[in-house]
């Protein structure tokens, strides 16, 4: 009998999404170029929405994001990670950007602040 390879499924009770590098301290200044960029079917931004999973900034100034959809047929799918590059691009401090598309885990309503949900309506 051979023992069952359980290399490839997740931890149980690991997270979905990778953190973001919050003690950086060009961490909140991206958050804010993030909150500029709209969904242009919502009337809120793409960061209070819960479609940026992670923001992870490096040494020298290079920031990868994380990004996702509210459905993989959004009619601005290839158009979205772009905004949000040049949205991030020109703050000082950051070097390179390069966004990144992903459906796992997808979104879901819940992933929306408090904030996001009071602008439409949900609380």
């Amino acid at each position: 009998m051979s023992a069952q390879d359980t290399s490839a499924a997740p931890m149980e009770g690991a997270p979905l999404i990778k953190p973001s590098s919050t003690d950086h301290p060009l961490y909140d200044t991206v958050v804010e170029a993030c909150r500029t960029v709209f969904d242009p079917e919502i009337p809120v931004n793409i960061y209070d929405l819960g479609l940026v999973y992670t923001i992870e900034i490096g040494t020298e100034g290079d920031v990868e994001v994380l990004m996702t959809l509210t459905a993989p047929g959004c009619p601005v799918a290839g158009e979205m990670p772009g905004w949000l590059a040049e949205a991030i691009e020109p703050l000082p401090g950051v070097k390179t950007v390069n966004v990144e598309l992903t459906w796992e885990p997808p979104w879901g309503m819940d992933m929306m602040s408090d904030e996001a949900r009071l602008e439409l309506g949900f609380m």
